[in-house]
């Protein structure tokens, strides 16, 4: 996940790893041991309100060793974890039952817990993995914490590292960007650049998972065809819905934020927090669809990528970017399908484009300044490739 502090920003390099053949039934047995001590550890640290890491040594070390026979370092690593997610429920005001781990990953830090030698990675307690593949821009930074992950039959060890925040350039002024449940449209007041969204291609997953379920949970169908092959698919289909929305918003952060690069602009979207609430008021179709572009993991890139990149972010409210006009202030009026027109100034355009130059002209006042002089190029159609990263400009 990436975070950081004030001078440095955490990245997370992804290694597909797998164990020796003598000792991946090993492995698996520590992990499921790791996620019920886990679970134990965060029960008896909540009821014993035991947040500290001495408090939770005195009452968890001894029993995670000889209960779950887990080896010293990895025992500490385990309270260390449940801490961690009890402070997070605690702090929740709308925390509902206790947390409860039902993956099997475990958290690791560096040299005690593990150590990456070339193309192996070593485990306390003598467990061996071979790296498989990498990200290789990242290897002269030092390791720092671990999670090794088991999913869908295949372990992936995520190693975190720090990198310098590279420092923010003075924008020459701002590309917008507004997020809908067919296009992405990302410019100002002089150029306009329309991204296609995946969400019909996500749904017809989701639609299958669903269609799936409904049909075998009549009982009709026996119980072993439900639980094994059928819950198998449901998974499958789910996960392929968010894969294409999460791989699709990577790919079109890294896009927006090369783009305000390239012509030395900031970055503004919207505020979407409590869109959840606006949801509810709209049709199903119209709200399952905006549901499954998971709108918040593309603001949640786009911010990372500014960071990365060191490209100014700005936050506008959302609140009547697409009905309010942008020259006087006045409420619009829909003439036709998305397009709007204003009743005292006479301006009309698509409602995308309107919400764009709202959203510039907010952008422009956080910044003190305004809609005076063309400041950026003409902005083409951009193809990525493969690795989601665009062409050179």
């Amino acid at each position: 996940m990436p975070t950081g502090g004030e001078g440095a920003l955490t990245v997370t390099v992804r290694m597909k790893v797998s164990p020796e053949p003598e000792q991946e039934e090993t492995i698996l047995d520590l992990l499921r041991r790791y996620r019920d001590a886990l679970n134990y550890s965060i029960r008896v640290i909540i009821a014993n309100k035991a947040l500290s890491l001495t408090k939770a040594h005195k009452l968890l070390y001894k029993e995670l060793k000889k209960r779950y026979g887990l080896p010293s370092k990895i025992a500490q690593d385990c309270y260390r974890e449940a801490i961690a997610i009890a402070k997070s429920w605690l702090r929740n005001p709308r925390r509902g039952d206790m947390p409860t781990v039902k993956s099997l990953r475990m958290w690791l830090t560096p040299k005690d817990g593990y150590r990456v030698k070339g193309d192996r990675v070593e485990l306390i307690g003598g467990y061996r993995l071979r790296v498989i593949g990498w990200d290789r821009r990242y290897d002269d930074l030092p390791n720092r914490e671990a999670r090794l992950v088991f999913r869908d039959s295949e372990f992936t060890l995520y190693v975190y590292k720090r990198v310098p925040r590279p420092a923010k350039y003075a924008p020459k002024g701002v590309l917008a960007v507004d997020v809908n449940e067919r296009q992405i449209v990302v410019g100002n007041s002089h150029v306009e650049q329309r991204i296609e969204t995946p969400t019909e291609r996500a749904l017809r997953y989701r639609r299958l998972a669903e269609r799936l379920q409904e049909k075998y949970s009549s009982p009709k169908y026996s119980a072993w065809r439900r639980r094994r092959g059928i819950r198998r698919r449901v998974r499958r289909f789910y996960r392929k819905s968010r894969n294409i929305i999460e791989d699709w918003a990577r790919k079109t952060s890294h896009i927006i934020v090369s783009l305000a690069k390239q012509s030395q602009l900031a970055v503004a979207r919207e505020n979407l927090t409590g869109l959840i609430e606006s949801l509810r008021r709209l049709p199903k179709d119209h709200r399952v669809a905006l549901i499954a572009l998971g709108y918040r993991r593309l603001g949640y890139w786009i911010d990372w990528q500014a960071e990365k990149n060191g490209v100014p972010l700005l936050v506008v409210d959302s609140a009547g970017t697409s009905s309010t006009c942008p020259r006087c202030g006045a409420r619009l009026v829909e003439v036709s399908h998305r397009r709007m027109r204003c009743p005292r100034c006479g301006l009309e355009a698509d409602r995308d484009s309107i919400a764009i130059l709202n959203i510039e002209r907010r952008a422009l006042s956080k910044m003190g300044g305004s809609l005076a002089t063309p400041t950026a190029p003409q902005m083409t159609d951009v193809s990525p490739n493969r690795w989601g990263e665009p062409p050179h400009l």
